[in-house]
């Protein structure tokens, strides 16, 4: 949840590469930074706040060196505060770390017990001390690492400087994503490809249980059992300008604009012509796929929201019965598994810590086949799935997710109409249409986006109070969920979803002049019944603010406010109802004038329990 940048450099100073790092880390959410380098000696500055303050510090002690680490700290152990910011140091040895480490209180007594004295409340100063011990033993800084990280139990992804030799940098990864950079006498180490987007486009991804020693030249890898291995060197998709602002005000607006191109870009490997073929999946996707009776699909947040739309349209289009898990109470339970069952798991990035546990606890009960729908290539996820598809919305820099929400829908539109064609439940006339509805979704978007002005003014009265209900029917339901969301992520107004006909169960109560409603209303088959909720809701005093497709014949009117919608989208209404919600939001963060792409205590991707 926190991010690591690191480089080892024969020509130049590496902090300004360090500090630009860290800030296109920024996005995945943190408290605290800091950077430590060696220059004759080891130097570290830390900070609470942002980068900005930690690279004001940074400059008026003029730090520099030829190899250093950084980190940004979303906190887990011990309050945000200096004396917990990372990077950690013992003696000559500084290490940054992402992940928990679940034996830290059995370490740090054994490392009392070896007379260190600790300064932080964190599990990473164990790492610190543990690796110092090792090199006290007589082992070299690979050796150390190496054999510290054997003592851990939990998920790390750490990197380590000694002064002691400060030509080498060494990174060790398990159950927390890690990847190396190739340079031009100089090499990388960071949690996250953005970081190093402005200085190669050549990454390696480490395996669980590598342990790699990084120099100006050389790249040496290990995997757990202490074998050598060569991992394969891969091509960044991310360019620094792809990770950059540009003219917008915000990432999450620019990303919600960007949501038409990356739909197209979605669809465009996946769609040919007028069928769909199950190979979209992988090679071997047709015969796993048509051996499935059953889907089980993991997700968590916005992904979760992305997974209860599929199972309307899994049920009702494919007929194949489908149940929606929260990745992170899954794996407590004891579920009935089914063979015959195809697990789908949801995550943007690939590295969401309960999700990947909930697949492999699934495939433990006696599941066969894992597929999973990921926006990042060489992520763990798609790495231990046996069927894959990849979004290509490119990089989700907003913490609040857009456009890997609509991707998602997409993704599982998709696995919607193949799995109906195979179950034989897809007539060629049916799918022609659906095909042809995706391949105009892009521009569908584009005009919901025109909508813009008109979301921004309901936003500022929004921005105005504290609570606010959302309201959908049928599959519109989780988009109200996934409304609701964004808003209390980035707006920090209270904020519930509820399936309209649930309203006289009890959140009826809730209704007053000083709770607005904010309603999905398209029309389709529960129109009237969506129509008879609102009615109970203007009945008793409500102040209803609708969204409405143009011939849904709901009218303005004292206490009803109607934004219609440019048409009817039909199987695809949900991605389309999606984006008015993600500019309500985004608007009414604005107005309140909120930190909109780092919302306070959340963080982007989420590795750990």
């Amino acid at each position: 949840m926190c991010g690591i940048v690191s480089a080892v450099s024969s020509g130049r100073d590496v902090v300004p590469f360090l500090i630009e790092g860290l800030k296109r880390l920024e996005y995945r959410g943190y408290d605290s930074a800091g950077i430590a380098v060696i220059n004759g000696r080891l130097h570290r500055i830390r900070s609470v706040g942002r980068v900005a303050e930690l690279a004001s510090c940074v400059a008026q002690g003029q730090l520099a060196g030829g190899i250093g680490i950084g980190h940004t700290r979303w906190a887990t152990h011990g309050v945000p505060s200096e004396r917990n910011a990372h990077p950690h140091v013992s003696g000559g040895v500084s290490v940054v770390h992402n992940g928990i480490i679940e034996n830290h209180e059995e370490m740090r007594a054994a490392l009392r017990r070896q007379g260190y004295e600790f300064s932080s409340e964190t599990d990473t100063e164990v790492i610190a001390h543990l690796i110092h011990a090792k090199l006290r033993g007589g082992a070299t800084l690979f050796d150390a690492v190496r054999l510290a990280t054997a003592e851990l139990v939990g998920a790390y992804a750490i990197a380590v400087i000694s002064d002691a030799d400060a030509s080498r940098l060494v990174v060790a990864r398990n159950g927390a994503p890690l990847l190396l950079g190739l340079g031009d006498g100089e090499n990388y180490a960071a949690s996250d490809g953005a970081a190093l987007a402005a200085a190669t486009r050549q990454l390696i991804h480490l395996e669980d249980g590598d342990c790699a020693e990084i120099t100006r030249s050389a790249i040496r890898i290990v995997d757990g059992r202490g074998n050598a291995v060569q991992r394969p060197v891969v091509p960044s998709l991310l360019t620094a300008a792809s990770v950059e602002l540009g003219g917008y005000r915000h990432y999450m607006q620019k990303e919600i604009f960007e949501q038409p191109t990356a739909v197209a870009n979605t669809l465009e490997l996946a769609i040919n012509g007028s069928a769909v073929a199950p190979q979209i999946f992988g090679a071997d996707a047709e015969e796993a796929l048509r051996a499935s009776e059953a889907v089980l699909i993991l997700a968590c947040g916005t992904s979760y929201h992305a997974a209860m739309v599929a199972r309307y349209w899994l049920e009702g289009v494919a007929g194949i019965p489908c149940s929606v898990e929260i990745a992170s109470e899954y794996r407590y339970r004891e579920p009935v598994a089914s063979p015959a069952t195809l697990v789908v798991s949801i995550s943007q990035s690939g590295e969401t810590a309960d999700t990947l546990a909930a697949q492999r606890y699934a495939m433990t009960r006696g599941h066969r086949v894992s597929l999973c729908i990921c926006n990042v290539p060489e992520s763990s996820l798609l790495r231990a799935s046996d069927l894959r598809f990849l979004t290509r919305a490119g990089p989700e820099i907003g913490v609040a997710s857009t456009k890997a929400f609509t991707t998602q829908l997409v993704a599982l539109a998709l696995l919607t109409l193949v799995l109906a064609k195979l179950q034989r439940r897809l007539p060629a006339e049916r799918e022609r249409e659906i095909l042809h509805d995706l391949k105009y979704l892009p521009a569908a978007m584009c005009r919901m986006l025109d909508l813009e002005p008109h979301i921004a003014h309901w936003a500022d009265v929004l921005a105005a109070r504290e609570h606010a209900l959302f309201l959908g029917r049928g599959v519109h339901y989780p988009i109200a969920m996934e409304g609701a969301l964004k808003l209390k992520e980035i707006s920090y107004i209270h904020a519930e979803a509820h399936a309209a006909g649930e309203l006289k169960h009890g959140p009826l109560a809730l209704v007053s002049r000083d709770m607005p409603v904010i309603a999905i209303a398209p029309r389709d088959a529960l129109i009237g019944k969506i129509k008879a909720n609102l009615n109970e809701v203007s009945a008793r005093g409500g102040e209803l603010y609708v969204l409405a497709d143009r011939d849904a014949r709901i009218e303005d009117s004292a206490g009803i406010h109607v934004i219609r919608t440019p048409e009817y989208a039909g199987f695809l209404s949900p991605i389309l109802y999606a984006i008015p919600l993600q500019l309500l939001a985004y608007h009414a963060a604005v107005a309140r004038r909120n930190d909109v792409d780092k919302p306070r205590n959340l963080a982007k991707s989420v590795t750990v329990e």
